[in-house]
């Protein structure tokens, strides 16, 4: 069986829209349920699906997840996932999303870390004619947040937003330990995939970057890295973006991690390993976790 698709390249998008006598962006509404099929809502049973266009004119699906047996806020709302997917894909600009259900105010504030987020354009596929931010056509972001609070009031303009390349210079000062000797499977590779989460990750307002890199039982290795917002809250944790990662690349059940290295700052003000541990063991009780701190 064919694994789920959360990336549709250019070029097969391109040709699906011509087929239509549609552009892409006119089809983006009709791959929003396809989207919603894909969402692992064991909690609220209601998926949501955004689904972006990008400026490489790549398509970009987006899923809400629930974690039974953890607090409703580690969950990962369609947006993040859809933005999670982007950076993971080193897409540099997210153009036009279609979301069935109108974004929470978690989420619009979660876009704003993106450079000129108010330019972003929105259809909500479940906006009924009475709806005058939507009414089935694509709308600026700045429409549902017209009073916003983003990057621009906290940050210099040459600091780079969350898809835009980031390399925050971090390394080991010792070249550390594998665990070879307690268990082969946190090898180097996992390791310095980790470390290179790190240096992707986003966090311009605690400066406490970290990453995560995951293991499954085929030696296939998946990794994400820490988000910030200018908000906090909604700002997206380095084990959850990197199960966006595992789900984007085909990974199946949770239990199917067996290994997880998180990469953070020693001494760092935002520190990751409590809920990092939290979240694994919760979805995979037999996952083998450590933490390695860098400078």
């Amino acid at each position: 069986m064919d694994r789920p698709r959360f990336v549709i390249e250019a070029s097969e998008a391109e040709s699906a829209a011509k087929q239509e006598g549609l552009t892409v962006v006119q089809l983006l509404p009709s791959f929003v349920e396809s989207a919603k099929d894909l969402a692992r809502v064991p909690i609220s049973k209601f998926p949501v699906g955004a689904v972006g266009y990008g400026s490489s004119g790549r398509v970009f699906f987006g899923v809400n997840l629930e974690f039974p047996g953890l607090p409703l806020h580690y969950s990962v709302h369609a947006e993040q996932f859809l933005v999670t997917n982007l950076s993971i894909q080193s897409e540099p600009r997210l153009e036009y999303v279609a979301v069935s259900a109108a974004p929470c105010g978690h989420c619009r504030q979660f876009f704003q870390e993106i450079r000129r987020a108010q330019e972003i354009k929105i259809l909500i596929t479940s906006a009924g004619p009475e709806d005058d931010t939507s009414c089935g056509q694509f709308s600026p972001l700045r429409h549902l947040l017209p009073h916003r609070f983003g990057p621009e009031d906290l940050l210099d303009e040459d600091v780079p937003l969350v898809l835009e390349k980031h390399n925050n210079g971090l390394s080991f000062s010792n070249k550390p330990e594998t665990f070879s000797n307690k268990s082969p499977t946190f090898s180097d590779d996992l390791i310095n995939h980790a470390l290179e989460a790190a240096n992707r990750s986003h966090a311009p307002y605690s400066l406490c970057p970290s990453g995560v890199a995951i293991l499954d039982g085929e030696g296939k290795i998946y990794k994400g890295w820490y988000m910030e917002s200018a908000a906090y809250n909604p700002s997206m944790g380095p084990v959850r973006a990197a199960l966006v990662d595992y789900i984007v690349s085909g990974g199946g059940g949770y239990e199917e991690i067996v290994a997880a290295v998180l990469v953070e700052k020693e001494g760092a003000l935002v520190k990751q390993e409590q809920t990092a541990r939290l979240l694994l063991q919760t979805i995979s009780p037999k996952v083998e976790f450590r933490v390695l701190h860098c400078k």
